[in-house]
């Protein structure tokens, strides 16, 4: 019995004295190594990226590019979206000639290090063509990554803060009338936050008149006119409508889309403040940020900036400053899910809270990311909602899915959405898009 204490003594708690007892005088690694390496302690083998390429194609009519890095580790290979659906031919270029060559024989754990060297790799920044090809790379290789951890990818990101991602849908009509009655069916299916427009941006579509510009034959055929004033007349009356038959518990939200001059911007804020917004989004364009420093001293509406922004920088003064109180990251544009968390947890700091743009124009991957962040940021403040169409999801399987007014992710390794290349490629891109809009004498109204 004394003999086997004594034994016991000496493995007991892995001391270097018992070990190298046991093992004849070897060095406490290599007595370890023979008592057999615990899974979690073992060192993945590296594994490096064997191509990157783009993928486009538009099921829902918005053009959609993603990017798919396939590696050296056969079956592993990660996606991420790089959709500028503007602009989307020139993205593909980017991403098949530049950086399939930039990116090939690289390590594919390194995120951090290839961002940054392909960040400044062309030398010239805040592109949206290279950004949304850098946010291609950078999503598909968090997928790669939550692949070989075995684990969704917002677990690599901290863990879940929320179980599951509030979101807000669209709402609208041509009328304050219509409008409200769009409301209360979203109302029903569970939403608790909507927003509401009149008409498209800018109530373009809710007047049937025919511009002056039109009957001179100036621009072009399918350019679209934008009344100001009647627009700048018509929010206060729809959130007043709206309220009045929809109550005071739902939460109503407003997109200005950066389209009348920042004075007149103000002054309308000004009027909806009674109605509590929950936030006004894009109140100026990117050109006009000073006058953010007035609307504050003007108004206490929450604002929500930021889906033009290029550059993560863009960000820094604003926060500092506290201009706005929502995050309007388009994360693609940005440069993906690397440079959004950075944005994300300064914006923690000054009581800034996130709402990730997640338009149709995002392709599932994109809007996947998207709910990972959300799922990880404690300053999280509200989300797009997203429905996709039969077509789409028959492209992209596993998509993020909805529930009276929730946003969930598949609890598999990555992203957790993937793509059927044969059915993607049934649905070409295009090259026309139409965002011009004019004012009644013709003139082009920013964004």
């Amino acid at each position: 019995m004394n003999s086997r204490r004594e034994t016991l003594k000496k493995i007991g708690f892995g001391s270097s004295a018992g070990l190298l007892g046991l093992f004849g005088g070897m060095s406490t690694a290599e007595a370890r190594e023979r008592q057999g390496t615990p899974s979690y302690a073992k060192a993945m083998a590296p594994v490096k990226i064997k191509s990157v390429k783009a993928i486009a194609t538009a099921p829902q009519g918005s053009n959609l590019i993603v990017v798919k890095v396939e590696t050296t580790e056969p079956g592993l290979y990660g996606l991420g979206c790089a959709t500028f659906t503007q602009r989307a031919a020139v993205v593909i270029v980017a991403i098949n000639t530049y950086l399939n060559e930039f990116c090939v024989g690289k390590d594919v754990d390194n995120i951090e290090d290839m961002w940054q060297a392909a960040y400044v790799s062309s030398y010239w920044r805040n592109g949206p063509v290279l950004n949304n090809a850098l946010s291609g790379l950078d999503q598909a290789l968090w997928d790669i990554k939550g692949k070989r951890a075995n684990m969704p990818v917002y677990q690599l990101l901290g863990g879940k803060a929320r179980f599951a991602i509030p979101c807000y849908t669209h709402a609208g009509g041509n009328t304050p009338e219509a409008a409200a009655d769009s409301v209360k069916k979203f109302m029903e299916q569970g939403f608790q936050y909507i927003r509401i427009q009149q008409g498209g941006y800018g109530a373009v579509g809710a007047n049937s008149a025919t511009p002056d510009f039109k009957a001179a034959g100036f621009g072009g055929a399918t350019d679209n006119y934008m009344n100001e004033r009647m627009y700048l007349k018509s929010v206060p009356k729809m959130f007043e409508v709206v309220r009045k038959q929809c109550g005071d518990e739902i939460e109503l939200l407003h997109d200005i889309h950066e389209r009348v001059q920042p004075i007149d911007a103000i002054n309308m804020i000004k009027q909806v403040e009674e109605y509590r917004p929950f936030f006004i989004e894009d109140p100026f364009s990117p050109e006009n940020m000073k006058w953010f420093a007035q609307l504050r001293q003007a108004t206490s509406v929450p604002i929500a900036m930021g889906e033009l922004f290029n550059n993560i920088n863009e960000f820094k003064e604003p926060m500092v400053n506290q201009w706005f109180d929502f995050i309007r990251i388009h994360v693609s544009q940005i440069g993906g899910i690397t440079p959004a968390m950075k944005v994300a947890r300064l914006g923690e700091w000054f009581n800034i809270r996130t709402a990730w743009h997640g338009p149709g124009d995002v392709s599932p991957v994109g809007h996947a990311a998207h709910a990972h962040i959300d799922l990880a940021v404690w300053n999280f403040g509200i989300q797009e909602a997203v429905q996709f169409s039969d077509k789409m999801k028959e492209v992209f399987s596993g998509c993020p899915t909805m529930n009276k007014g929730y946003m969930s992710v598949n609890e598999v390794p990555g992203l957790g959405v993937d793509i059927n290349e044969k059915e993607a490629a049934k649905y070409p891109i295009g090259t026309k898009s139409n965002w011009q809009v004019r004012k009644i004498d013709g003139t082009i109204i920013r964004p």
